[in-house]
C-alpha cells in the first residue's frame, strides 16, 4: 500500500468525498500488543481522516488483546451497517516460533474475506516485520513506519470510498 505516486485521478477522487452526504463513518480496529508502536498507525489514520474533512464523530475506535481478535470484530462492525469502511492496525512479531506466521496470515485472510462478503471495504495496517526485537532502534523505526502506514491507510480509504461513491452515484 505505498501512496508515494498518487496521480491526479485518485487525488481527485480523494477531493470528491469532501462535501458528500452523508459524511463517511469510518470504524479503527487495533490490537494492543505493541501498542505505542501500533497505536501511531491508528493516530496518523485519525488526523489524516479528520484532515480531509472526516468528522471526529465519524470515526470510532475499538481495541482488541491481539491481532487475531481482528477479524471477527472487523466483521460484526461490517454487518452492523454502521460502517463505510473499517481500518485495521496491528504488529504481528516472530517470537521465535511459527505461530507469527499463522497469526499474519488468518488475520490477511480474514479481513480479505469480510470485505468480499459484506462489502464493506476493510484496510490494513497489520504489519509483519521479517525481524523484530526490543531494543531501542527498533522500537523507534517501527514507530515512525507506523506513522506512515496510518496515513497511507486513511489516504487509501478515502480514495476507494470516493471512487466507489462516484460509482455507486
Amino acid at each position: 500500500m505505498n501512496q508515494s505516486g498518487l496521480t491526479a485521478t485518485t487525488t481527485s477522487a480523494s477531493s470528491a468525498l469532501a462535501g458528500l452526504d452523508p459524511a463517511p463513518r469510518i470504524a479503527i480496529v487495533s490490537a494492543c500488543w505493541h501498542r505505542d508502536i501500533v497505536g501511531q498507525a491508528c493516530l496518523a489514520a485519525k488526523e489524516r481522516l479528520r484532515s480531509r474533512g472526516v468528522a471526529p464523530g465519524g470515526i470510532d475506535e475499538f481495541e482488541l488483546p491481539g491481532a487475531f481478535e481482528i477479524p471477527l470484530q472487523v466483521q460484526s462492525l461490517a454487518r452492523s451497517g454502521r460502517y463505510d469502511a473499517i481500518l485495521a492496525c496491528a504488529l504481528v512479531v516472530d517470537g521465535g516460533i511459527y505461530r507469527h506466521d499463522f497469526v499474519a496470515t488468518a488475520v490477511i485472510d480474514g479481513l480479505m474475506r469480510v470485505q468480499l462478503d459484506s462489502g464493506v471495504p476493510v484496510f490494513s495496517a497489520v504489519l509483519t516485520p521479517h525481524h523484530f526485537h526490543e531494543h531501542e532502534e527498533h522500537r523507534r523505526y517501527f514507530s515512525a513506519h507506523f506513522l506512515t502506514k496510518g496515513q497511507e491507510l486513511a489516504d487509501a480509504c478515502l480514495q476507494t470510498l470516493a471512487v466507489r461513491r462516484l460509482l455507486l452515484a
